[in-house]
């Protein structure tokens, strides 16, 4: 009798299994348990497919059809779809407001506040001493106007958005005066003059890129001129020969020809930073103070809250605002109401400020505390990256970022690490395996060297960066 022929080592479409069968296999029910049934069959038909096709190449092993082996599979494509595709990270790139990573990470007591505000309803658009709907700018109005001086304030999603809403409520169909040398471009190529074209307004430029007088602003003036506008340029600086009116200047000449000024201050900041050894920003008090009629600014940048555009200024205008339809398009949430309650409540301990604003906090921690924690780290990162790398410590310069006072820079210390002189290029490779990490590490690669730089990183933090580098050194070492 003849023996039995042996199996092919290739598999044929015909061998692939029933979707049924496998389902009914214990290797697959915690996948079911644990991602419900719609998830797994959609799963396993995909992963079935592809392995049809490869059998009709005939490029398909028979140990792939191991009902283990499939389910192995199937675990790992549900586990890569669970995983959230907004993933907290570690900021090693010296900038602290970074417009990819956020920007302003929120204090605890802002962190608190959201989680309370998305558990549970809240009195979002409801007068509980009335007993009647309310108006959900109430909840941060007080403080706004209690921390600027202003007469009344509205909130809009965003500071580009808080501009649009000004332009269309004040200037629609009417001419707006503005500084050429104030035509600023924010990041993803949004522009003033398009904003006006947005909002139907006429931009009329005065001066020239680096000077403008009082005088271009009154020749400019006519009959369908609507609005003054003052543009503070916090993501760039013109140096050298140069001139700009100051507010106060513009308001006055606004008033007297019965016109608004309104002042675009950007990244906007409710305290004077040099206080804390930071360079000078015109704060939004100072610039009411001194006869802006409206004021706009950023919620997630130097005031170290959530993203959220800020408007103050006279009742009258700002009531104007909120009647315009584009108010409830630009509004924003419960979510944003909330943490911009509490982050502006710690504004009313200016002395507590530093301490308790994670902005401020990592603005102002000092070098030597940086280089301190850099030394720490250093023989712990190197383990995690040797040999194919080689770590110090070194001076950096860190950012503030997102457009805020562009060409100061803070000094910092961090981490050097650099390809082993026998293994030349490789950065590439680490910088993957960073953004790979449960925890990613964004550094900065510069000069050749992968800089990490350590502004970031509270010293209460240190023990989960410790942590994410002893995985970085297993899953190097796995690759070895």
């Amino acid at each position: 009798m003849d023996a039995p022929l042996p199996e092919p080592a290739q598999a044929t479409p015909a061998d692939i299994p029933s979707v049924d069968r496998l389902l009914g296999l214990p290797a697959f029910a915690s996948l079911r348990e644990q991602h419900g049934r719609t998830q797994v069959l959609t799963a396993l038909r995909a992963h079935l497919e592809a392995l049809r096709a490869r059998a009709r190449d005939g490029e398909l092993d028979r140990g792939a059809l191991d009902a283990e082996v499939i389910a192995a599979a199937i675990a790992q494509r549900l586990a890569e779809a669970s995983r959230p595709r907004l993933t907290s990270v570690l900021n090693l790139t010296g900038t602290v407001l970074h417009t990819n990573l956020g920007r302003a990470v929120l204090p605890e007591t802002a962190v608190d506040a959201l989680v309370a505000a998305a558990r549970a309803p809240v009195n979002l658009e409801f007068d509980l001493a009335a007993g009647r709907r309310g108006d959900r700018d109430a909840i941060v109005e007080g403080l706004l106007t209690e921390l600027t001086g202003a007469e009344a304030a509205t909130v809009v999603n965003n500071n580009a958005a808080a501009v649009l809403l000004i332009l269309a409520a004040v200037a629609s169909r009417r001419e707006v005066v503005l500084s050429r040398g104030e035509l600023i471009e924010i990041g993803g190529s949004f522009r003033m003059p398009d904003i006006m074209r947005q909002a139907n307004a006429k931009l009329v430029e005065v001066g020239t890129t680096n000077r403008t007088h009082v005088s271009d602003y009154v020749d400019a003036i006519g009959p369908r001129t609507a609005l003054l506008l003052k543009v503070h340029t916090s993501n760039y600086a013109i140096t050298g020969f140069t001139a700009s009116v100051p507010v106060a200047t513009l308001a006055s000449l606004a008033h007297e020809r019965g016109l608004p000024l309104a002042a675009d201050l950007g990244s906007g900041s409710l305290v004077d930073l040099t206080e804390w050894g930071l360079p000078k920003e015109p704060t939004v008090r100072e610039t009411v103070a001194a006869g802006a009629d409206l004021v706009c600014f950023s919620g997630d940048k130097l005031l170290g809250g959530p993203q959220a555009g800020l408007i103050v200024g006279r009742t009258e205008l700002i009531r104007k605002l909120k009647r315009h339809p584009l108010k409830r398009a630009l509004r924003v949430d419960k979510l944003t109401l909330a943490a911009l309650e509490a982050v502006l409540r710690l504004y009313r301990s200016p002395e507590r400020l530093a301490e308790r604003l994670t902005t401020l906090r990592w603005l102002t921690r000092p070098e030597s505390a940086i280089r301190a924690q850099a030394l720490r780290l250093r023989p712990i990162v190197q383990r995690a990256v040797e040999p194919a790398y080689e770590v110090t410590v070194g001076a950096m310069t860190s950012q503030i970022g997102s457009g805020a006072l562009p060409v100061d820079e803070l000094p910092s210390h961090g981490l050097i690490v650099t390809p082993a002189a026998r293994r030349r290029g490789g950065l590439d490779r680490l910088e993957a395996a960073l953004r790979a990490l449960p925890r990613p590490i964004v550094g900065r690669v510069e000069g050749g060297a992968l800089k990490l730089d350590l502004r970031c990183v509270d010293e209460s933090d240190e023990d989960e960066l410790v942590a994410a580098f002893h995985a970085l050194g297993a899953a190097l070492g796995s690759a070895r």
